[in-house]
């Protein structure tokens, strides 16, 4: 398969910040216009025939590697118009704050503007002459000029139909009923059965285990229930405290334990207990790795059992200790008809379309019986009805490209690809940064696009949030995510391992893993993942020499990171967008940082003292921390957008949060100490989600939240000595200027009058008010009678409460009977009739 260029994309983003009114104006000011405007020119001549290139790079090495150099300098060319918008930023700082102080133009360290004009001038003229040369050859390709608008686009898919979801999976009861039953059976003569389920990659091994694990007749056979993904990396350290992490369900950090620790609790753990443990997608081939983990785990109880799926035969045959792996064959291709006609249609629709159907049976018979394949290609067809175009997605020559055994649905996955709209295809590919079976939350895979500018705005008005959430909906509306679990106001969901793979290789020429065997790495490579920071090559300096452009730097287990090590990242890599470091304590400076002037995300673990440097970062739209005090100047991170911390702090300062004019999102945890909130909350105009999570000592909200004109979404919890009381006066100016659309208070004990305050201004607003374990609360708001737009309210575990609401009788069922969906201690209460159901 060919890598994914996206030469394009980059050329648009670059030739839209060139046309910009802001770029003019910068242009003229720094006197480079002339140079940029040769820039533009020779752009547009590039990217005019680079859909073409796009194309005839699948079947033609050359013209692949042609679009790879271009790419490259359009990354740089990004990099310097950035520079720009750094420089930007720096004065609208000094223009908020003061200029004239000693203080203020010290921190900032103002540039002199001749020799940035001079700089920025000298380093537009090499782009340029670089894209003069690489587009001097263009001419040998015979590459064609194409306009964006002829390409082969589905039509914009409804949003009501967002996250497709196949009630059942379609055609395996058979194999859950065959394996269940080796699952009931006594042992194959050992004390514990291995029974590996194998078959290709998209068949629904991974799909039908769950239906195993989560059968009643399962859960009443075992004592324990474990579920570990191991991939490629069958490290057993690592799946020891996966296993024991399921084991225990405490979320307690045990990384920092040696092998013989893990393993003694382990078998404390599994001992003595009958468990059922499921190894999902395993790779390795190494019996030598597997024997030491199948000791530890064979000390379980007698009738214990594991559950392996993997691709390959070979693993299967290491593991295995029944006489025959279970092979999981193709779905019939009736039921893989009808799992089609159900993704790829609303329900009773296809009767209207029988040309279609006939098109869709021919589509199925080229998945080859593998689910996932029929899944994905009948999503991206369910909005788009268009005869001409179902026999474009059946007769694409992609179909024809040969694989290897495992690989037999790629051309599937590789079609359901091609056909996303450009703005999707790299948000998509982007998503192979983070491993295998790794669990994507909405709000942080949307601020992660943003940080790398995937995010393209039509809308001046629409917030970057809103347009990561719809290309969220939309990967997932065509099966790109899967195994959704949606909350109050956040998604998870996980990414198909084939689909991982498809995106892994359209971005392997920019993205490499450093290990301890890391000998080279690509010029061309713009993101980099440190698995262990203990295990670094030899000679990292060197390997890092050449890397400037780096964009991302990933750092999955940092306990033990040297100072030394960190401040080399920190210096070579300057021009990062991302930097993320893991959640484990940090115990080395980084006043380095404040130097990293393009950093878009910061995600850092706890650390005692964050230097006050980082509120140089301007560019800093994304920030997550611990730390014992926020620091002082944090008023200057002017493009803020989401913010999460924990502090150690009794009270937040003024001028400080409150300042954060740009934040969107605010999260507050884990702060034991803090007993007030900022008193200038008021600042925070676009402020549209606050939570507030174990805050204990929380005394009360600052009478300034009235103020918070945006806020949408208010989330508090585990905050037990919190009063929600506030002063009003009668005058309109002293009610509370929100308007609400989720209200969720969760282990609230000081709650016992609901503060109506906080849904005077949401009476046409609020969708959701959630209430769970506030047992002193007397009665619900005369106010909700009032609130015509609620479609959901849901009371659990508050004493007598709920008593109150009982449909019919209840004291407070008056105020809440005009409410479509009531959710009463788990069950739903239909307030039409007299049925009700059980809500998990």
């Amino acid at each position: 398969m060919a890598l994914e260029s996206f030469a394009f994309n980059v050329a648009q983003k670059v030739l839209e910040k060139l046309a910009s009114k802001a770029y003019q104006e910068i242009s003229i000011a720094c006197g480079v216009q002339g140079e940029l405007k040769k820039l533009e020119d020779v752009l547009m001549t590039v990217k005019a025939v680079l859909l073409d290139a796009e194309e005839k790079q699948v079947t033609n090495n050359d013209v692949r590697v042609w679009l790879i150099k271009l790419k490259d300098v359009l990354y740089d060319a990004e990099d310097v118009l950035d520079e720009f918008e750094c420089e930007t930023q720096r004065k609208q700082s000094l223009k908020l704050y003061g200029s004239t102080t000693k203080k203020v133009g010290r921190f900032f360290s103002s540039s002199n503007p001749l020799a940035f004009s001079f700089k920025m001038g000298h380093k537009i003229k090499q782009i340029r002459e670089q894209l003069d040369e690489i587009a001097s050859h263009k001419a040998k390709f015979h590459l064609n000029e194409r306009d964006e608008g002829r390409r082969s686009m589905p039509k914009e898919r409804a949003m009501t139909h967002s996250f497709v979801n196949v009630s059942d999976i379609i055609g395996r009861n058979k194999d859950k009923e065959n394996i269940i039953r080796l699952l009931q059976k006594p042992n194959d003569g050992g004390k514990i059965d291995v029974i590996p389920i194998v078959g290709i990659g998209g068949l629904g091994k991974t799909a039908l285990s769950k239906l195993v694990y989560n059968d009643e007749r399962v859960q009443n056979h075992f004592q324990l229930k474990m579920w570990v993904c191991v991939s490629e990396d069958f490290d057993i350290k690592n799946l020891i405290e996966k296993i024991i992490k399921c084991a225990t369900s405490d979320g307690e950090n045990r990384s920092n334990l040696e092998v013989e620790q893990l393993q003694k609790i382990l078998r404390e753990k599994i001992g003595d207990k009958k468990y059922f443990l499921i190894l999902d997608d395993v790779w390795n081939e190494d019996s030598m790795r597997w024997d030491p983990l199948q000791e530890l785990l064979f000390t379980g109880a007698n009738g214990s059992k594991i559950l392996v799926t993997t691709r390959s035969k070979k693993v299967a045959s290491i593991m295995s200790t029944i006489s025959e792996p279970y092979e999981l064959s193709g779905l019939p291709h009736d039921k893989c008809v009808a799992l089609f006609t159900k993704c790829a249609f609303k329900e009773g629709a296809e009767k209207h379309y029988p040309n279609l159907l006939k098109i869709g049976d021919e589509i199925v018979k080229k998945c080859k019986g593998a689910p996932l394949a029929v899944k994905t290609l009948a999503s991206l067809l369910l909005t788009n009805k268009d005869e001409s175009y179902w026999k474009f997605i059946r007769d694409s020559e992609l179909w024809k490209i040969e694989q290897k055994e495992n690989d037999k649905i790629l051309p599937a996955l590789r079609l359901s690809y091609e056909q996303l709209p450009a703005y999707l295809k790299k948000c998509f590919a982007y998503c192979s940064f983070y491993p295998k079976d790794h669990e994507y939350a909405s709000f942080i895979l949307i601020q992660f696009w943003m940080a790398h500018g995937l995010l393209e705005s039509t809308n001046e008005n629409e917030d970057l949030e809103d347009i990561g959430l719809r290309y969220f909906q939309e990967l997932g509306s065509r099966s790109f995510f899967q195994d959704f679990e949606v909350y109050d106001w956040l998604i998870m969901c996980k990414m198909h391992d084939l689909l991982h793979d498809l995106a892994l290789s359209l971005t392997q020429n920019e993205f490499s893993t450093i290990i301890s065997t890391t000998t080279h790495i690509s010029k061309s490579v713009r993101h980099l993942l440190f698995p262990d920071f203990t295990s670094l090559p030899h000679g990292v300096s060197t390997l890092l020499q050449d890397l400037e452009h780096v964009r991302t730097a990933l750092f999955m287990r940092t306990e033990e990171i040297s100072q030394s090590a960190l401040d080399l990242c920190l210096s070579r890599l300057k021009y990062l967008r991302m930097l993320e470091l893991s959640q484990y304590k940090l115990d080395v400076s980084l006043e380095r940082i404040g130097s990293l002037k393009h950093l878009r995300l910061l995600f850092l673990p706890e650390i005692k003292k964050v230097p006050n440097s980082i509120c140089k970062l301007q560019n800093l739209q994304s920030l997550l921390l611990a730390t014992e005090e926020l620091p002082n100047d944090i008023r200057y991170l002017i493009s803020l957008r989401f913010l999460s911390f924990s502090t150690k702090q009794k009270c937040l300062a003024k001028n400080g949060l409150g300042c954060l004019t740009s934040l969107r999102l605010l999260c507050i945890s884990g702060c034991e100490n803090l007993e007030y909130l900022c008193e200038d909350m008021q600042g925070l105009k676009h402020l549209r989600t606050l939570t507030i999570f174990r805050c204990e000592s929380l005394i009360s909200l600052p009478q300034s939240m009235k103020y918070l004109t945006a806020l949408e979404t208010l989330h508090i919890e585990d905050c037990e000595n919190l009063k929600l009381t506030m002063e009003e006066g009668k005058a309109d100016h002293d009610l509370a200027r929100f308007s609400l659309q989720r209200l969720i208070l969760i282990s609230s004990p000081e709650l016992v009058e609901f503060p109506e305050w906080l849904l005077r201004g949401s009476t046409n607003t609020l969708q959701l008010l959630k209430l769970r374990w506030c047992d002193n609360l007397k009665e619900l708001p005369r106010c909700l009678q009032n609130i015509v737009s609620l479609q959901k309210l849901v009371i659990e575990d508050c004493g007598e409460l709920s008593e109150r609401c009982e449909r019919g009788k209840g004291e407070d069922w008056s105020k809440i009977a005009h409410i479509p969906k009531i959710v009463l201690d788990g069950s739903e209460i239909n307030s039409t009739d007299d049925s009700s159901t059980s809500e998990d």
